[in-house]
């Protein structure tokens, strides 16, 4: 069964509607889904999503945390989307993010790229505001020519639009999901070009704070990055998990379900549910 448990609605940085994101994942031969947005559970407060009979969707939320001064990224599986402590998690990192936008956008009119939070905030729609939303502002203003040279220049790590020092800590947010009843997956590692020694010291903290899987696969990657993921979760035995972290549809390296399998070494995070997966 093709298994994609990362990706994002309109109600974070994502483009398209949950409903919509049901429908390509389906059309890509998808039959388990988590829809996984930034901090917040909005897709499935919005109403009842037309699921199909033969798709699983696992509830699911991608956490915002801080680990030695680095935005790191904790995706909560098969979460209890009714759970207090977790909706109040919710709330306090959605005033995270307003906060952090302010404090962006402040940054970027200092360098003279105008007052960027009106359209930012208008890009998210409502929905939770993340950097991407200031990338598109960005191209919109005419500072740069797309959303690559934007957190080239403006918004990618360590540059003056990386606010990360407003998050909880890695612990408190494996804290949420585990007591949501979900599972807490180290997402993305390859993305925070950790050395392996940093790698190792960041799965230690994780797994002590009870994170139990980890993102093996993430959209596009080499196969040497997978073997060597795949290589770390088997020695440490953490659940495998795999997913698109997908966005927009024009961002075709990273579809709805269009990655290759997890390798046979790996325990796939999904045995720990009632799927035929």
């Amino acid at each position: 069964m093709n298994v994609d448990l990362h990706c994002h609605s309109h109600f974070s940085d994502g483009q398209l509607g949950p409903d919509e994101l049901l429908q390509r994942a389906y059309s890509n031969g998808v039959r388990c889904l988590s829809i996984t947005d930034h901090d917040t559970l909005g897709a499935y407060q919005s109403g009842p999503l037309p699921v199909p009979v033969d798709m699983t969707l696992i509830p699911g939320i991608e956490m915002s945390a801080e680990w030695a001064g680095r935005n790191i990224h904790i995706v909560g599986l098969n979460v209890n989307t009714s759970d207090f402590a977790l909706l109040a998690a919710v709330d306090k990192q959605q005033m995270v993010r307003i906060e952090r936008a302010e404090q962006i956008a402040r940054r970027l009119q200092k360098l003279g790229a105008g007052d960027l939070g009106p359209r930012a905030r208008e890009l998210a729609n409502g929905g939770s505001i993340g950097r991407p939303h200031f990338a598109h502002a960005l191209v919109d203003a005419g500072v740069v020519r797309n959303v690559k040279e934007a957190f080239r220049k403006y918004l990618g790590a360590g540059k003056p639009g990386d606010v990360r020092n407003l998050w909880p800590s890695l612990a408190m947010a494996a804290d949420w999901i585990n007591a949501a009843g979900g599972i807490a997956v180290l997402a993305h590692p390859g993305k925070y070009k950790l050395t392996r020694t940093k790698l190792n010291l960041l799965l230690d903290e994780f797994t002590a704070a009870g994170g139990r899987s980890l993102e093996v696969i993430s959209g596009s990657q080499t196969d040497d990055e997978t073997r060597k993921l795949a290589g770390i979760a088997a020695e440490r035995q953490l659940l495998a998990s795999c997913g698109s972290d997908f966005h927009r549809p024009d961002m075709q390296w990273s579809d709805l379900g269009r990655f290759p399998p997890l390798p046979a070494s790996c325990e796939p995070v999904w045995t720990q549910w009632n799927i035929n997966a």
